[in-house]
């Protein structure tokens, strides 16, 4: 049996990112998205909003760009995978988890001036791992007269 672990949100920053380095360099930011959905409102019902709260860890180049070009509430796009974090609480002695997203790559949805610091004019672009779209394969019985 297959297994395929692969999340995909857009929110909203619920703080500034915090963005840290290893001892050994590498660098890793903690940012926090809310999530809203719109749902009811037909048939005469009250319409209803409920807000997810999802936390995301990001690591090297995508950490360092969120930490310098993320601002509290700026929209996002994450792209990444389910993870669990495990701990022992200090206080119960009993053992903790929690489900979380590691972001591999990410998106800046808003706009210039709402996720870059002053001056900077980058552009909007995904955040990343590098992907490369194939090249078309013409059809083996393609005529390059058509004129469409």
């Amino acid at each position: 049996m297959a297994n395929f672990n692969k999340v995909i949100l857009i929110g909203n920053l619920t703080r500034d990112p915090e963005l840290k380095y290893t001892p050994k360099g590498s660098a890793v930011c903690d940012i926090s998205l809310a999530i809203n959905r719109t749902f009811g409102g037909q048939d005469g019902t009250e319409k209803k909003e409920e807000t997810t709260f999802v936390d995301v860890t990001l690591w090297g180049r995508v950490a360092e760009v969120a930490g310098e070009y993320c601002r509290k509430g700026a929209p996002l796009c994450v792209e990444g995978r389910l993870s669990v974090e495990t701990w022992d609480d200090k206080e119960t002695g009993k053992k903790r988890s929690k489900m979380k997203v590691t972001g591999e790559n990410i998106q800046l949805l808003g706009s210039k001036r709402d996720s870059a610091p002053a001056g900077d004019h980058e552009e909007t672009r995904p955040v990343g791992r590098p992907t490369r779209a194939a090249a078309p394969t013409p059809h083996p019985d393609a005529d390059d007269d058509i004129p469409f």
